[in-house]
C-alpha cells in the first residue's frame, strides 16, 4: 500500500501516480507511464516521477488541464456489441466502450480490452486502484468466454490442451478451465482464463486447430452479463464492487 503523509492543514499527500488514478485520469500503471511521458505537471513544473508526493494544492495537470482531486468512484458493466472498440478514445473516429456509458463529467475508461471483434462484458471505472488490481496478472481474476468454433467437433485431446496449458509464441498459458456447451452446426465451448494477453482465447483456440467465429465474454470475476442487451450498461453497485475487491 503506498503511504500517505498528513499536511499541517489537513490535506493528505500521495505519490503523483496514485494521484492521477484517483483523479480518475488513468489505471495506476496508465498513470505512471503519462508521467514519465511528460505530459504532467505540478504548478508550473514537468515532473517525470511517479513518486513524487503531491497533495489536492499541488496544482496537478494533465497536458496543461488543472485536476480537481477525487472523483466519486464509480463502475459500469458494459455489454460491448462486436465494431466497438475498447479504448477510452479513438484515432480512426471508430465508436469506444466510453461512447456507450453517460460519464457524467466522470472520466472513465475501460478495465482491460476486449477485441473489437469480439463481444460482452467489460467493466468501466474512474477507480484506478480496482482497474490496477481487476488487470494486474498476480491477482489472477478469471474471466470467462463463451466460443463458437469453425470445423469438426473439438477434440477430446484438444480440450485436455487447453486445460494443462499452451506454448504460444509469446510464452506458455495457464491452465484454463474448458467444457463443451454443444451448437448446431459448430461446436461452442466455455473457456475460463485468469491471464489477459493480447487476443489469447483466440490464439489459444487456433493452436488446437479451431478458428473462433465468434468470441463473448459471459463473465469477469464474480460479474455476469446476466441479461444485459448488447449495447446495454449498468451501474454495479457497492457490495458487488466489494466482491471484485476482496478478489
Amino acid at each position: 500500500m503506498v503511504a500517505t503523509h498528513e499536511l499541517p492543514n489537513g490535506f493528505p499527500r500521495v505519490r503523483l501516480a496514485k494521484y492521477l488514478a484517483h483523479a480518475g485520469v488513468a489505471s495506476r500503471r496508465s498513470a505512471e507511464a503519462l508521467v514519465a511521458a511528460g505530459r504532467v505537471s505540478v504548478g508550473s513544473e514537468i515532473v517525470t516521477d511517479p513518486a513524487r508526493d503531491v497533495d489536492e494544492h499541488s496544482g496537478v495537470a494533465l497536458d496543461g488541464r488543472p485536476l480537481a482531486g477525487s472523483e466519486s468512484r464509480v463502475l459500469y458493466a458494459l455489454n460491448k456489441p462486436v465494431g466497438v472498440v475498447s479504448t477510452a478514445r479513438d484515432t480512426h473516429g471508430r465508436r469506444t466502450v466510453v461512447d456507450l456509458v453517460p460519464a457524467d463529467g466522470l472520466r472513465l475508461y475501460p478495465v482491460g480490452r476486449l477485441d473489437a471483434d469480439s463481444s460482452g462484458l467489460i467493466l468501466l471505472t474512474n477507480d484506478g486502484e480496482l482497474a490496477n488490481r481487476l488487470t494486474h496478472p498476480r491477482y489472477e481474476v478469471p474471466k470467462t468466454y463463451r466460443a463458437r468454433l469453425a470445423g469438426a467437433p473439438i477434440a477430446d485431446a484438444a480440450l485436455r490442451a487447453l486445460r494443462t496449458g499452451l506454448e504460444l509464441e509469446d510464452g506458455p498459458t495457464a491452465p484454463a478451465r474448458v467444457r463443451r456447451l454443444g451448437g448446431r452446426g459448430s461446436e461452442v465451448i466455455e473457456l475460463t482464463i485468469h491471464e489477459g494477453r493480447n487476443r489469447q482465447v483466440r490464439r489459444m483456440c487456433e493452436a488446437v486447430g479451431h478458428r473462433v467465429l465468434e468470441l463473448e465474454r459471459t463473465r469477469f470475476g464474480p460479474l455476469a452479463l446476466d441479461g444485459l442487451a448488447s449495447g446495454a450498461h449498468r451501474r454495479v453497485g457497492d457490495a458487488e464492487t466489494e466482491r471484485l475487491r476482496a478478489l
